[in-house]
């Protein structure tokens, strides 16, 4: 379980201002159902221009409905220009801190307050348009522009922190590459490339296993882990890699991407591309 601190309890017990504000003046959404968490916000102006009334709905873990909890707290009162100047290290600041693997749930909230905004502004009456930019994650749908704020805003330095803040490179893994560049090139670094991972050339079935072994608990069990899941290796059968899922991972509807895409695409880069994942039968 998470080390939440009191207030993040508090706030997830107990959430503020849940729910769906009546002929809302913005409307933002952020995350997809697909990718396991969701939000929308919606809220309402006074006569003087400033968020008199504001509701969030979230699908979504417990630093979800904190983050989006305490930030409606957070704008009520201020006016357009003010709202949109908070980030999502002024929500986590608010909060007391969250988890490193769960903060991309405050960028969520930032990313929907900012697209309600938007919304506002451009009188559409429906949610914004996400940021134009090139798809990087597409497991996520994640863009270049939005992997860029993230790596500017919070002063990030590797992948994994990546991860974290927008689960960009979360899923198959395949942009982890691309998404290193990117840091290179906001942070400066030249001539540096991005790691390469070779397969060795022969290996036991001792070494194999070893390697798988190391694979899941290096490269996929963190990811699963993020999301309250686990994974266990059964068994090695040649290029069949028998696994079984564990806490919310037993019970999640998208098990099947998560194993092919995420444990098998993993096994592939790391160990062998003729690996093939089967999940443990009842």
């Amino acid at each position: 379980m998470w080390d939440y601190n009191k207030k993040v309890m508090e706030y997830f017990l107990h959430p503020k201002n849940a729910g769906e504000v009546e002929n809302p003046d913005g409307i933002g959404e952020e995350g997809s159902l697909a990718c396991g968490d969701m939000l929308k916000l919606t809220f309402k102006l006074d006569k003087n221009g400033k968020i008199a009334d504001v509701k969030f709905k979230t699908f979504g873990c417990a630093s979800a409905i904190a983050s989006a909890s305490i930030m409606t707290e957070m704008v009520k009162g201020l006016t357009i220009e003010e709202a949109e100047k908070i980030t999502n290290k002024d929500i986590v600041d608010k909060l007391g801190g969250l988890p490193e693997q769960k903060m991309h749930c405050s960028v969520m909230g930032m990313e929907a307050l900012q697209a309600a905004i938007a919304n506002y502004r451009t009188g559409k009456g429906k949610p914004a348009k996400k940021a134009e930019g090139k798809i990087v994650c597409t497991c996520f749908g994640v863009t270049d522009k939005e992997i860029e704020k993230v790596i500017i805003e919070n002063d990030i330095e590797t992948v994994e922190q990546v991860t974290n803040y927008c689960k960009a490179g979360g899923g198959c893994g395949s942009c982890r590459g691309e998404i290193q560049q990117i840091i290179d090139k906001i942070r400066g670094k030249k001539g540096k490339g991005t790691e390469v991972h070779t397969h060795p050339k022969k290996l036991t079935n001792l070494q194999k296993i070893q390697l798988i072994q190391r694979t899941i608990s290096e490269q996929v069990r963190p990811l699963l882990k993020a999301h309250g899941g686990d994974i266990d290796l059964i068994d090695v059968e040649g290029s069949k890699v028998i696994v079984a899922f564990r806490g919310m991972c037993s019970q999640c509807p998208t098990a099947e991407f998560t194993m092919k895409d995420v444990v098998e695409g993993r096994l592939k880069e790391f160990v062998s591309k003729d690996i093939v994942v089967e999940e443990q039968s009842e």
